[in-house]
């Protein structure tokens, strides 16, 4: 099991893949509960690597994870927000009203952070097993 980490100031995207993209977890959470959610996760899981986006609160969550005894591995951040909303809209389509609206003029109603979490081990995944 693998999992993604979209770090933030004040809330972070998890989200715990198996090495064939199945999402198993789901979550965004407070910053503050990042320590207790990745030794909970990597108990329940068996977690084998965490991927973090490298984005500028990475650190802190790079130390979070090490503490926790698990190994990671930073993923690019570029361009992960848009792609986890129009992810969104695929997951969650519009209803009334936003039906009539196209969903690239839409900002998603709940954050996206574990969407993005999970691009990020997706990512990661792809480049792991890219054919030579």
């Amino acid at each position: 099991m693998i999992m993604g980490i979209d770090p933030g100031r004040d809330k972070c995207g998890v989200a715990v893949l198996t090495a064939a993209g199945e999402i198993k977890y789901q979550q965004v959470i407070v910053t503050d509960e990042l320590d207790n959610v990745i030794k909970t996760l990597a108990a329940e899981y068996e977690i084998e690597r965490v991927i973090l986006g490298n984005g500028t609160t990475h650190k802190a969550a790079a130390d979070k994870v090490t503490a926790a005894g698990l190994r990671f591995e930073l993923v690019d951040e570029k361009h992960t927000t848009e792609e986890a909303r129009r992810e969104y809209w695929k997951k969650k389509p519009p209803r009334g009203w936003r039906k009539l609206l196209p969903t690239s003029m839409q900002v998603p109603p709940e954050p996206v952070d574990a969407i993005v979490a999970e691009i990020l081990v997706k990512r990661y995944l792809s480049k792991r097993f890219k054919p030579n």
